[in-house]
């Protein structure tokens, strides 16, 4: 078929050329047209295509819309059922979005086909999202006005108001729909205000700052011009601060810092009384490293690692570098990010304001990092921290500034970080657990803490020093027998330093008699004590003969229980009567 721009003679539509088409005058106008304009029959054939529909479109006379346009022919057969005059579609052709509308064609009361034309929307596009970015920062502004907690008018370069935030309404106890349009002068002569910003910035044109009485109120008043790229004066931004709410702020501020700085001086007390109570033993080669590499750093400013199992003492390490560190005189806060709840971490360490979310404190609370402003923070078990907490604290060892949570200014901290894990943090960061470039952060020093069965040497001197330490807290005086402390040298201790203590303050609370014999010990290890081949048969140096016949009572005593069970089977097996037997285990403590 040749396509040409007339009409098609196509014999079951009913309108001819010489109906639509009259003279060659309009159809020269239809295709000077930039507007897509097509008329099809109601079968879906094209009967006419101006020029703009046969360029962007394809629209030839003789073809079917199914074969160019197949989303428009199912739109207008749909409309064509229904009956609807007009609806707007949208198209495609070529590289262009097309939108436009269709209206059917009826003829005595007949559907006979539809004409269509169509615009690109590509102009339209453009505007609507030049309208939208106008909307959006429309809404910002708002946003932002409307949320300062400061008192704000905005008048125009004659003095008529324009806006006030509702902080300005709360502060002058008026609602705004009664003031704006209203002009300023007006204002001062009915005696509303005693004197005007506004009025002051027209006549200067300058910045104004000014005290204003108002309803028995001081306020502070700052004026601010805006003006036009020619420097005409189009605006005036007028501020207001009740001089009582700023006072009072600001004793609330020094009430707060001066808490903060009671707890920060409690807790230096605190620190300090612990480590005077507490020492570091140091025999084995691999702990004197450790502690000489502790002393060292401590003079800097450096981040340190500690790493090592739970329980050897990671923590008295950061108190030893807080000691010997320039920052001794401001406390250590420690926080062990595995005892806090996932939800709370990030509250906790960073601190929140008031309102950020259910139950937070009125006045909002100080984090960690604020209150170890000036000195350290320890974090224990860091490997616990969650991804997003761990995002804000590598940004703080970046730049060091944190943000309160639900707050939008950060403030910087002068605070040195330590942490310790006793987790395997390469494992973790090729899990995705923990983030590599905060490992790399925090392991600017790392220090290992080696664990008890690592340090032998150690073992007996800590012994004896927390023997000691608890005998002397409790007021009485006790002393290891031989096998006893064989026993204890035998011991791998799993929990480290922490589980030597606990030992250590149960043997001198719960033993009986002055002397801590083999069988007051545990019976984890006296299990492997036995495996290592240790026995109770020497006694220390000084034990007189009846503290060694009482040992070794207590000890045929324990084990009879152990094999009898009850005191009259080992009244039986022992040769002796059963209130004999009840004494003596009465003596030496020795349930049945």
């Amino acid at each position: 078929m040749k396509l040409t721009t007339e009409p098609a003679n196509c014999s079951n539509f009913t309108l001819s050329s010489r109906t639509l088409f009259s003279n060659e005058f309009y159809l020269t106008v239809m295709n000077a047209m930039d507007v897509a304009l097509l008329v099809v029959n109601a079968a879906g054939m094209t009967v006419f295509g101006n020029k703009a529909a046969r360029r962007n479109l394809s629209a030839y006379p003789g073809i079917h819309l199914n074969d160019v346009i197949p989303d428009l022919w199912s739109k207008i057969a749909h409309k064509l059922k229904g009956g609807t005059l007009t609806t707007e579609v949208s198209v495609r052709g070529g590289e262009t979005n097309y939108v436009g509308r269709i209206s059917p064609i009826i003829l005595d009361q007949q559907e006979e086909g539809a004409v269509c034309f169509f615009v690109a929307n590509s102009g339209l596009e453009a505007m609507a999202m030049q309208m939208r970015i106008f909307q959006e920062l429309t809404q910002e502004s708002d946003a932002i006005i409307n949320s300062s907690s400061v008192a704000l008018w905005i008048c125009d370069g004659e003095g008529n108001i324009l806006r006030m935030n509702p902080a300005s309404e709360r502060l002058n106890q008026i609602e705004a729909v009664d003031y704006i349009g209203r002009n300023m002068k007006e204002l001062v002569d009915i005696g509303f205000v005693d004197k005007s910003a506004t009025l002051e910035v027209i006549r200067t044109g300058k910045m104004v700052n000014l005290l204003q009485q108002r309803q028995g109120r001081t306020l502070i008043l700052t004026g601010t011009p805006v003006f036009d790229k020619r420097g005409h004066l189009i605006r005036v931004v007028v501020s207001e601060r009740d001089v009582n709410e700023i006072d009072h702020l600001q004793r609330e501020l020094e009430e707060q810092e001066a808490m903060k700085d009671q707890f920060r001086n409690h807790m230096l007390e605190m620190q300090q009384l612990k480590l005077e109570s507490r020492r570091i033993i140091a025999k084995s080669p691999n702990m004197v490293k450790a502690l000489q590499q502790a002393l060292k750093v401590s003079t800097s400013e450096s981040s340190v690692l500690l790493l090592g199992e739970s329980g050897v003492g990671k923590g008295l390490f950061a108190d030893l570098i807080h000691k010997y560190s320039r920052r001794s005189e401001n406390p250590l806060i420690k926080l062990n990010c595995g005892a806090i709840p996932e939800s709370l971490i990030e509250s906790e360490l960073f601190g929140y304001e008031k309102g950020a979310f259910t139950g937070a404190q009125s006045g909002g609370k100080p984090g960690y990092f604020e209150l170890a402003d000036g000195g350290i923070l320890f974090l224990d078990e860091v490997a616990e921290l969650p991804l997003a907490s761990q995002v804000k604290l590598l940004r703080f060892l970046e730049d060091g500034r944190i943000t309160r949570l639900g707050g939008t200014k950060g403030c910087t901290m002068n605070v040195r970080i330590l942490a310790a894990t006793h987790r395997n943090l390469e494992e973790m960061v090729e899990l995705g657990k923990f983030r590599l470039d905060l490992y790399y952060r925090l392991k600017v020093i790392p220090i290992y803490v080696p664990s008890v069965r690592e340090r032998k040497a150690c073992i007996l001197p800590l012994i004896h020093h927390y023997v000691g330490l608890f005998s002397e807290k409790n007021g009485i005086k006790k002393r290891l027998t031989r096998a006893a402390t064989d026993a204890l040298l035998a011991y791998s201790y799993p929990g480290n330093v922490r589980e030597l203590m606990n030992v250590c303050e149960r043997l001198v609370v719960m033993t009986e008699t002055e002397v801590i014999d083999f069988q007051d010990l545990p019976g984890d290890i006296l299990g492997q004590a036995h495996k290592a081949g240790v026995t109770p048969t020497d006694w220390p140096e000084g034990m007189s003969l009846q503290q060694i016949l009482d040992s070794v009572e207590k000890q045929v005593l324990s084990k009879a229980m152990e094999r009898c069970g009850n005191q009259y089977r080992i009244a039986e097996a022992l040769g002796l009567s059963q209130p004999t037997v009840n004494r003596r285990l009465k003596k030496y403590d020795i349930q049945c």
